[in-house]
């Protein structure tokens, strides 16, 4: 598939994103593949699988943020063949957050990988984590 396909693909997850910080779901509907595999990490809790795991993970992401704007999408790495794209990103966002009356900032490391499913990118896998700067060696003790 053409890699202008691709970018078209990582334009749809911009805005998907800029409407979860809204509060909006449904342009995720759209972009995630459907299938058993889709997998999904965000910030708010453990790992999700398969189609209806990610569309219960990224509503309640999406009903946790409200008035949200988007900063920047910083690319980090984009790989692209004719099987899998996957970019490396950091995500900044202001939003309203957990019923918060003040906008905060908000930065997010993100892995995207996307795959061609009947001739459209999908988004296959997404991981978001709030990890951008660097942590305490302690961070990745489990208590």
């Amino acid at each position: 598939m053409p890699s202008d396909d691709v970018d078209r693909a990582i334009e749809q997850s911009h805005f998907a994103m800029s409407e979860i910080v809204k509060g909006n779901p449904e342009p995720c509907m759209v972009l995630f593949s459907h299938r058993d595999d889709v997998s999904l990490g965000n910030p708010f809790g453990p790992f999700a699988r398969g189609w209806p795991q990610a569309v219960e993970t990224f509503t309640a992401a999406a009903a946790r943020y409200q008035e949200g704007e988007v900063i920047a999408f910083e690319l980090i790495a984009k790989h692209v063949t004719d099987e899998l794209a996957c970019t490396v990103e950091v995500e900044r966002y202001r939003a309203k957050v957990g019923g918060s009356e003040h906008l905060a900032s908000i930065s997010l490391r993100v892995t995207s990988i996307f795959r061609p499913e009947d001739g459209i990118w999908k988004l296959v896998h997404r991981h978001a984590d709030p990890i951008t700067t660097p942590q305490p060696t302690e961070t990745v003790i489990q208590k």
